[in-house]
Parts: C-alpha cells; sequence; structure tokens
C-alpha cells in the first residue's frame, strides 16, 4: 500500500502567536473615507469662492446697466434740447433715490406738471445716489435733497458730477460737462473742474 502524504495545514497568514495581526484590508475603509472628506472639503471651499466671484461679477453688470442707463437719459436730453429748440432738466433726489426727465414748458421751474415728466427711474440696491456737486462747488446734503440738470440750446446750463455707489460701497463718478455735452462714467470720486466760460441757458 502506497503511503499517502497529506500537507500540514496552512494557518491564517495574520494569526501568530495565538495573535491576530491588523489586515490591511481593514484599514482601508477608513482611508477612503478619510480621503472623501477632503475631496468634499475642497469641492465646497472652490464652489464658495466661485459664488462670490459669480455675485460680485453679476452685481458690476447690475450697477453698469443702471449707471448706462442714466448716461442714456441725460444724453437724450441734452440732445434733444440742441435738435428742437426745446429745454429739458433731468431731477435727482437723493432721498427717494429718483431721477426724473421732463420738458419745460413753464417759465417758473419749480412747476412741474404731470403732462411734462417723459420718464421716472429709481435707483436700486446696486446702483445708489450718494450726492451730486456742480462746478460752482454747490451740492446737495441733508438740507438741499434736489438736484437739477438743466439742458437747452446751448447746451448744460451747469455742468457737475453725479456720485454713484455700487453694491459694495465703491464710489463712481458720472462726469457732465457743460462746455462739449459729453457724459462719461469715470471710477472713484473724480474732482471736477471749473469752466471758464459761462453757458447762457
Amino acid at each position: 500500500m502506497m503511503p499517502i502524504y497529506t500537507a500540514p495545514m496552512q494557518t491564517d497568514k495574520t494569526e501568530r502567536d495565538g495573535q491576530l495581526e491588523q489586515s490591511p484590508s481593514r484599514l482601508f475603509p477608513a482611508y477612503v473615507l478619510a480621503e472623501m472628506l477632503m475631496v468634499l472639503v475642497i469641492i465646497a471651499l472652490f464652489s464658495s469662492l466661485a459664488m462670490l466671484n459669480i455675485t460680485g461679477i453679476v452685481g458690476k453688470s447690475r450697477f453698469k446697466n443702471k449707471a448706462q442707463e442714466l448716461i442714456d437719459l441725460m444724453r437724450m436730453a441734452v440732445i434733444a434740447a440742441a435738435e428742437t429748440d426745446k429745454r429739458y432738466e433731468v431731477i435727482f433726489d437723493t432721498t427717494e433715490q429718483t431721477y426724473t426727465l421732463r420738458q419745460i414748458t413753464s417759465p417758473d421751474l419749480s412747476e412741474i406738471l404731470d403732462d411734462d415728466i417723459i420718464q421716472t427711474s429709481q435707483f436700486n440696491e446696486n446702483c445708489q445716489l450718494s450726492y451730486i456737486e456742480f462746478d460752482d462747488a454747490w451740492r446737495t446734503s441733508e438740507d438741499l435733497e434736489m438736484a437739477f440738470f438743466r439742458a437747452g440750446r446751448s447746451g448744460w446750463q451747469s455742468g457737475g458730477k453725479i456720485v454713484l455707489l455700487d453694491s459694495s460701497g465703491q464710489e463712481y463718478s458720472v462726469i457732465v460737462n457743460r462746455l462739449n455735452r459729453i457724459i462719461e462714467l469715470k471710477k472713484g470720486n473724480v474732482e471736477l473742474l471749473v469752466p471758464k466760460e459761462n453757458v447762457f441757458f
């Protein structure tokens, strides 16, 4: 009879001297969980930075749109005055945060008729009216809340600047030049140039 060879029984590789070694496969889920948490934190950080950036871009875009709307209205007033020989004015109210374009039909400039009003618009949280200063050093204040830019055939009666604030509080100046009818938006609180000649209204 042939002898039967039996191989010695192999014990578990993790068992030594009656003690169990921790298998690397048991630690793997903990590593994966930690890595996933780190990835989620990084994604959340980049997402919040992207949202802040997008919010800032949208806010600036809304400010520029509102400022451009004001500039277009003032250009329309001065061009219409030059072409039609009529008089127009843009009325600003710093308290109500509004501006109104109207045609002047009465010799009494303080008399504002409903039929004279062409358009009224409101400033908003993205574009706020801070104050207005004219090139004769007169400016709006708590006591003087209204300001008037009047345009006749010869151009603007007075030049000045309209200081606007964006949603972050950054100042911008809408410059109204009485000599050349140019109206432009500039960043910051721009110093006014005083004209050497008067324009007859």
